[in-house]
């Protein structure tokens, strides 16, 4: 017997994005980016223990749990428990003609009913009036459409309730009242690697102190999906859930037009696996009638930092080599690479197959004759969790935890000078971060170099920290960030250091253009394609680290950074050693979750969440740190080579 396929809020929200992807939803031979490995999502986002705290509002609430997949013995206990007059159910299910859908908290009285949406998403609820916009469209749209497409089923199963729905979020207004919040609902996987919380033992609503959540009532918004429907305003709400319905469980494909949407299509194949399809291919051949080759030509929405792309596409303009001068809108700017500039040069060495750099020689001579030696190179690694780890903090307030400090010498020596890491469980690390890096950068009267705004915004965060604290040297520590950093538009006061660090993302983007950077500055893309550019950066790194003057804190002196793949530099980043490198199967086993190989910002946030856990072993402890020690330090010694790099060409 064939099970029936019904719409379901996560089919729903799927729909949202792009009606298409409802025909390859649930077909194994098609390719699905989407998935990713949970736990680790969820230690870094704290989406599952946001739901749990939100659940200990409600004492007596009784859970559904189990048989995930049995949607009529779910739908049954829940009738159940409402036939109770009053009754507050955790992940209620609901089924009526064809739609499914896991209520987060429903609160029965009577027929007033609360729909209660959880999310880890963050308001500040002293500053919030609407998620409805002043042109009369919606913000936190996929969130609302969410809620209303629970709204309707709901109404549908029971006529004469009332249903006002809530989304309940973390207030950024709010502090913690309690150290360790973190650890009282911590994550785990059970048997069938399915992720959860294991909230701790005789936990309280007394325990977890003053809630960090507020309750926004969003029945304005809903209302408003339901009178215009927004997101698909040729037809009616209902007529979209009908349409999505009907289309899903006869598993007929809905034609949604190429457009923008497409750009991150997670029915993605890139041919490697023969045995998975690409949905994304088959959308583009069969409506445009050209072949796979031509689909993986380069895309309007792929050219850098282009907000006209969506009107090209609506235009029938779908590739890069299409784009006509004109609809770039250059505008020149002297001694820079201007923005559009930057635009028309990746579509003009798209057009002419060139991967030959493009470089702004004299504004860049003039920029570096600015810089003052010994050059110093800081990356930071950050977080901002749900929960926070300590009492007395915001949601989501950022915390330093981690930095690395590279120096070149005027004479070519590159030191790895010094080093910061606190993984401490339960402490707020910046006021010693900061103590650390003034310590570090006092050391010479340099250059200060950063990659982005990522530093110097969190330097405002401290700054604000520290001017609400009682440190003994905060005004010490508060002009030393003013002397390397400059105010953001959100602070009180108004600065600009005398070292204010100067910023390689903003170098490259006035005066570097490479076609192997695909219209990212991010520097995850501008390392590899410098790696490759540049011969002298080559042969340089090809070599151990104990032969060409640069000292490391993390690697051995006999590690290469830069190896060879058929003549192309492999990502030093992506030869990074795994996290857990030679550690055996029990081990392994009993790791607390394995992190793999941390080679991005994200995997570091997660390494920290996850040490931020009393019980992850002494052992595992000091892999996850010095993974962490690796990373961060090849970060700034990416920053080291792009400035050879520029050394050489001037």
């Amino acid at each position: 017997m064939t099970k029936p396929r019904y719409l379901t809020k996560s089919r729903f929200k799927l729909a949202l994005s792009c009606p298409t992807k409802l025909f390859y939803a649930n077909k194994r031979e098609y390719e699905n980016t989407s998935k990713t490995d949970t736990f680790l999502e969820a230690l870094a986002q704290g989406g599952f223990q946001v739901e749990e705290l939100a659940r200990m509002e409600y004492p007596k609430g009784v859970a559904i749990l189990g048989r995930d997949w049995d949607y009529d013995t779910l739908v049954a206990r829940t009738n159940e428990l409402l036939k109770q007059e009053n009754v507050v159910i955790f992940e209620p299910a609901f089924l009526v003609n064809g739609l499914f859908i896991r209520v987060d908290i429903l609160v029965k009285h009577g027929s007033e009913i609360q729909l209660i949406e959880v999310k880890s998403k963050s308001v500040d609820s002293t500053l919030h009036q609407s998620f409805i916009t002043k042109r009369g469209g919606l913000s936190w749209l996929e969130y609302l459409y969410d809620v209303a497409f629970q709204k309707y089923v709901i109404q549908k199963c029971y006529p004469a309730w009332n249903v006002t729905p809530y989304l309940n979020l973390v207030d950024k207004s709010k502090l913690t009242s309690v150290d360790g919040l973190n650890q009282k609902f911590k994550i785990v996987q059970n048997s069938e690697m399915r992720t959860g919380i294991l909230k701790a033992e005789g936990l309280t609503k007394m325990d977890i102190g003053n809630s960090i959540l507020c309750l926004i009532n969003v029945s304005q918004e809903i209302q408003l999906i339901f009178d215009e429907n927004p997101a698909f305003n040729s037809e009616s709400f209902e007529d979209s859930i009908t349409n999505f319905k009907e289309h899903y469980a006869n598993d007929i494909k809905i034609q949604t037009p190429i457009g923008k949407h497409c750009d991150g299509c997670e029915f993605h194949c890139d041919g490697i696996d023969k045995n998975l399809k690409s949905g994304f291919h088959e959308c583009w051949m069969s409506q445009l009638s050209i072949s796979k080759t031509r689909v993986d030509a380069p895309k309007v929405y792929e050219v850098w930092n282009f907000r006209g792309s969506k009107k090209l596409m609506d235009e029938g303009v779908y590739f890069m080599d299409e784009i006509q001068e004109y609809q770039i809108e250059i505008e020149p700017e002297a001694g820079i690479i201007s923005n559009s500039e930057r635009r028309w040069l990746q579509i003009e060495k798209t057009k002419q197959n060139s991967s030959e750099p493009f470089v702004e020689l004299d504004g860049l001579k003039n920029e570096m004759a600015k810089w003052i030696y010994p050059l110093n190179f800081i990356d930071f690694e950050t977080t901002a969790v749900a929960i926070p780890f300590t009492a007395g903090r915001h949601p989501y307030e950022q915390l330093a935890f981690q930095f690395s400090h590279h120096i070149f010498f005027e004479d070519g020596r590159i030191e790895h000078f010094n080093e910061y890491l606190d993984t401490t469980v339960g402490h707020f690390p910046n006021f010693d971060f900061i103590r650390a890096l003034k310590k570090t950068l006092s050391i010479n009267e340099g250059s200060i170099f950063r990659y982005h705004n990522h530093e110097n915004i969190i330097l405002n965060k401290i700054h604000e920290q520290l001017l609400a604290s009682s440190e003994s040297d905060k005004e010490e520590l508060i002009d030393f960030i003013e002397n390397i950093s400059h105010n953001t538009d959100s602070s009180s006061k108004k600065w600009c250091g005398d070292r204010d660090m100067i910023d390689l993302y903003q170098v490259i983007k006035n005066y570097y253009f490479n076609p192997a950077m695909n219209g990212s500055l991010s520097i995850k893309a501008v390392l590899p394609a410098i790696l490759n550019t540049s011969h002298f950066i080559k042969k340089k790194y090809q070599n151990d680290i104990g032969s060409i003057n640069v000292t490391s804190k993390n690697f051995p002196p006999d590690y290469i950074f830069l190896h060879l793949e058929n003549g192309n530099a492999i990502n030093p980043y992506a030869a990074l050693p795994p996290v857990y490198e030679d550690w055996t199967q029990d081990q392994l086993e009993n790791a607390l979750t394995g992190v793999g190989i941390i080679s991005d910002g994200g995997a570091a946030l997660t390494a920290y969440a996850k040490l931020q856990f009393e019980d992850v072993s002494v052992e595992e402890r000091g892999v996850l740190e010095n993974a962490l020690l690796r990373y961060c330090e090849l970060d700034t010694l990416a920053m080291v080579m792009i400035f050879e790099h520029f050394k050489e060409l001037v």
